[in-house]
């Protein structure tokens, strides 16, 4: 079997959600023994300083034994989310005039930026 009949055999079936910078795809994948699962792939693009860019891409693989109880906690997580907080985005980032609440005890709080987190890729796991 060729690489083009891999590739037809292996993406079966695609979405793609575009999130800003961040790209998410969906795409319905096949085992060897022509079973189907999903893979989930958040591709998120980092400019350089000399205005060139990269993609930085990880990647989950969810199987259909896995599928109910997936998607029973996704949907209990989202609808948490909502539940507390509304729809609404509330971030620096999608408000400018979005104004941290700081502790009176402190004099000096840093901000944390998201470039200042430990990049963790799963594959590493």
């Amino acid at each position: 079997m060729n690489n083009n009949d891999m590739m037809e055999k292996e993406e079966i079936f695609s979405k793609v959600l575009r999130a800003g910078r961040r790209t998410y795809f969906f795409d319905v994948r096949a085992t060897k023994a022509d079973d189907y699962y999903l893979t989930i792939t958040e591709s998120k693009k980092f400019t350089n300083d000399d205005g060139s860019f990269h993609y930085k891409k990880h990647k989950i693989y969810i199987y259909k034994e896995d599928f109910s109880e997936f998607k029973d906690i996704l949907t209990e997580m989202t609808s948490y989310i909502i539940d507390e907080k509304g729809d609404e985005v509330i971030s620096e980032r999608h408000q400018k005039d979005f104004k941290k609440e700081y502790d009176d005890n402190s004099e000096e709080t840093e901000l944390k930026t998201p470039e200042s987190f430990t990049d963790i890729d799963f594959d590493d796991i």
